[in-house]
């Protein structure tokens, strides 16, 4: 994962920056005189998360046709447009190729969650089971307020979450990759997307207990590693919602959370076999739990110690 934060007052320097990340982005004119950039971004292969604050009077446009977009710019004084369309002050917007307009004075604080479009396809076809899916946004402003506020606690939580040094994006990791199919997922149901329907239809009812039984299989066998639930229903040759279907009708557990209770046990192990000073939070971390407080109250629940206990026993 590449983080990247700095400040600059240098108009041309926030140009480049900001088309690295958005290469369709343009600066249709911004104040040199009062020009103040303070800038985060943090980025993997196939996404990126960026935040920064912008003194200048702007106007900027963006029509990425190749990723999917999403951003929130919020300002006092300052406005979106999609095409000819006034988009909601301060609401998260999403576009793969409408051209988008903002234009602020002073100062505006923008964030936002951009993926490879591609890559975003590859990874929706994979939860909805739908192998033609093509993404398509239907509308660029968010459903309703409530997914826009939903998009605005994940952009929040993965940003703090970075900069905290709590978790990486790194999709090679636990936690990087169920972070980064958590902002995808959240990003395709705050907007109207093709999505939405693939996900709504029925799920395959053709799953046998033999499919619950190798996806058992294959979660202890893997669970030490940066799985999904993605992957244990590609590994057992199923949709994502085939498999929670068949984890429902079978059990009384969905797949993820037999796959927390795998790395728990997971944990459980490490902790009994290392000594008195193993890092509890080092091993929940690698075990993908980035909450070590929330972690310990789990672990007390399951086990009836706390995980500092247990060490070395």
């Amino acid at each position: 994962m590449e983080m990247r934060r700095f400040r600059s007052t240098d108009s041309e320097q926030v140009a480049k920056t900001w088309q690295e990340f958005a290469p369709s982005s343009r600066l249709l004119s911004v104040d040199e005189e009062n020009c103040k950039l303070e800038w985060f971004s943090a980025a993997v292969e196939g996404f990126s998360l960026i935040r920064y604050e912008l003194a200048a009077n702007i106007e900027s446009s963006i029509a990425p046709e190749s990723q999917l977009f999403a951003c929130s710019v919020q300002s006092p004084r300052g406005g979106t447009t999609a095409g000819r369309r006034s988009l909601p002050a301060g609401s998260p917007w999403a576009t793969h190729g409408t051209p988008v307009t903002a234009h602020w004075e002073e100062t505006a604080v923008v964030r936002a969650m951009v993926f490879d479009r591609t890559y975003a396809q590859q990874v929706a076809r994979q939860i909805s089971g739908d192998d033609a899916l093509t993404i398509q946004l239907r509308a660029p402003e968010a459903i309703g307020p409530r997914e826009a506020a939903q998009w605005e606690r994940t952009f929040t939580y993965l940003a703090s979450s970075v900069l905290a040094g709590d978790a990486s994006l790194d999709p090679d990791s636990v936690v990087g990759a169920g972070l980064l199919r958590h902002a995808l997922w959240t990003l395709l149901t705050t907007f109207s997307t093709s999505f939405s329907d693939a996900r709504d239809l029925s799920p395959q009812r053709s799953a046998a207990p033999n499919t619950v039984r190798r996806a058992l299989a294959y979660i202890d066998a893997h669970a030490h590693e940066p799985i999904t639930v993605d992957d244990v229903a590609a590994a057992t040759h199923i949709s994502t919602r085939g498999l929670q279907y068949a984890f429902r009708r079978s059990l009384d557990f969905t797949p993820s959370e037999y796959l927390r209770r795998a790395r728990l046990a997971g944990a459980h192990h490490d902790l009994n076999a290392a000594g008195d000073d193993a890092n509890v939070a080092r091993i929940a971390r690698q075990w993908g739990f980035t909450n070590v407080s929330r972690f310990s109250t789990t672990y007390r629940a399951t086990y009836g110690s706390h995980p500092g206990q247990r060490r070395g026993r």
